[in-house]
């Protein structure tokens, strides 16, 4: 028999997210290319599981607390080894477009990936973000991979190797059955769901890949998104991220019948789904009267701790102006409000319907000492104005290739390569706590959550969801997925601290 190794080294992009409990469509798309092939087998690992067993088959950390490094297994740990030396093919998914951080886990490093490749003998696949950056480096990387795919992979091209996005008829004609692979994993996964390439904008923002990924705009038909979510839903998949797009909102061109009957039309088909976010915003588009109307239809199909993530990017006009950046305070206060006004409510789990978020960059061309001071006063304006956000993220720059801002030098550094630890700082203190004592105030009870991590401060307690609200139990240590509901105690930045209810 013929046989073939996913192994997923996770991927973060700005329109997606590849890190366990979420499953890419990399992986999916993958899976179904190899699946393919008649009298194929098609096993799935991740980086951890090889990790583990590179440590003699342990963690890389101490019981009882949790390793981010093995953390996420897969029913064939401890066979990982052997399968990527027997098999025909072996596909890497990997490759993170922009800096990011996960308590639970660390994406495979391309130094980890080398050395994994030296016990691989049959043909060596590389699919995602990491593919271009090999292809920037070919004299480092030369003869490592036998094909590099930069966006996706179909049963036609694996050997062969892609710089574009394959039409969605053929990934289409290449699903069908998922119940395998999710048969293989070791979690309860977040389906993340691509409904279009491309962004919608008339003119891109310097940083931005995804312009790179598709020059043109390309949407889904709809009965192929449905299709997928049902085939998924079969597997036993029961949670679902609208999250693999710029902008939700922007969807078939802000097509509101188009946008209502996806969703209805996903309650209709997953009567027993759980979990159903959407992710990535853009902000005009959020503000604008159809955007209003998407939102309240997003609060009454989705499920309670949605969060609309919306780049604000710099309340600095200097940044602004130089980036190509859209959103101004105004813009981003009319979205804020549109949101605010159909999803503050609460559902069961005491969670608000949906909340915006905020996306902030430091490091980009324009940048000064005063950029920090304006954001720091733009998000106070919006703290005294009371309004209600789920979560900020806070991050550099990073030029991908092919995007404007890799072709914009400055002779000297941004000031935030030396004070961004600081700056961050600043804005968890000013915005983001004061922010989490509003949307989770003390008393609070926060329903249908679990254990998933045990670390110095306790355990931690989530529901799935996008970016879902972290609570800490302090000094305590529960077994992974205990279920369990916590009262809100009191607050940091990032995340709460709560108790377990008694009984």
């Amino acid at each position: 028999m013929d046989t073939a190794v996913i192994l997923d080294c996770y991927t973060v992009e700005p329109s997606g997210l590849g890190v366990p409990p979420y499953l890419s469509a990399y992986v999916r798309q993958a899976w179904s290319a190899l699946s393919r092939s008649p009298g194929s087998e098609v096993h799935y690992l991740t980086i951890d599981d090889v990790r583990w067993e590179l440590n003699g088959g342990e963690p890389l950390v101490a019981p009882p607390q949790s390793d981010p490094l093995t953390y996420s297994a897969t029913s064939n740990r401890g066979n990982a080894i052997k399968l990527l030396q027997d098999a025909s093919t072996v596909v890497i998914v990997a490759g993170d477009a922009v800096p990011s951080v996960h308590l639970h886990a660390h994406n495979g490093s391309i130094d980890e990936i080398v050395r994994i490749l030296a016990g691989v003998r049959g043909r060596r696949v590389l699919l995602g973000p990491m593919a271009n950056h090999v292809l920037a480096n070919t004299a480092t990387y030369a003869g490592l991979f036998d094909a590099l795919h930069t966006h996706t992979i179909t049963s036609r091209n694996i050997a062969l190797g892609s710089r574009a996005g394959a039409e969605y008829a053929q990934l289409r004609s290449d699903r069908d059955s998922f119940t395998d692979l999710i048969g293989q994993l070791g979690w309860e996964p977040v389906g993340e769901i691509e409904l279009y390439r491309g962004c919608t904008r008339r003119r891109y923002c310097s940083f931005c890949n995804e312009p790179v990924k598709s020059s043109a705009v390309a949407f889904r038909d709809l009965d192929d998104v449905l299709e997928e979510i049902g085939q998924l839903y079969a597997a036993g998949v029961r949670h679902f991220r609208l999250g693999q797009q710029t902008c939700f909102f922007s969807a078939w061109n802000r097509d509101i019948a188009t946008i209502e009957r996806l969703l209805a039309g996903i309650r209709e088909a997953c009567p027993a789904i759980e979990v159903l976010h959407i992710d990535n915003a853009d902000p005009l588009a959020v503000a604008s009267p159809a955007g209003a109307r998407i939102a309240a239809l997003v609060a009454a199909y989705c499920t309670e701790g949605n969060c609309a993530p919306m780049g604000m990017e710099s309340f600095d006009p200097t940044v602004i102006e130089r980036n190509a950046l859209t959103c101004t305070p105004q813009i981003l206060r009319r979205a804020i409000d549109n949101i605010n006004a159909v999803g503050n409510q609460r559902g069961p789990a005491g969670l608000p319907a949906l909340l915006p978020g905020i996306n902030i960059i430091y490091g980009l061309p324009g940048e000064t000492h005063r950029t920090h001071l304006a954001n720091l006063r733009g998000l106070d304006d919006l703290l005294t104005a009371g309004v209600m956000c789920h979560r900020t993220n806070v991050r550099q720059a990073r030029a991908y290739p092919g995007t404007p801002l890799a072709t914009m030098t400055r002779t000297t550094p941004p000031p935030s390569q030396e004070h961004f630890a600081t700056w961050k700082a600043d804005v968890d203190g000013v915005w983001d706590q004061p922010m989490k004592q509003r949307v989770y105030p003390v008393g609070l009870r926060l329903r249908g959550l679990h254990s998933f991590f045990v670390t110095s401060r306790g355990t931690w307690f989530r529901r799935l969801g996008s970016y879902p609200i972290q609570v800490v139990e302090r000094d305590t240590v529960v077994p992974h997925y205990t279920p369990a509901d916590l009262t809100v105690t009191e607050h940091a930045a990032r995340f709460v601290y709560g108790v377990r209810d008694a009984g």
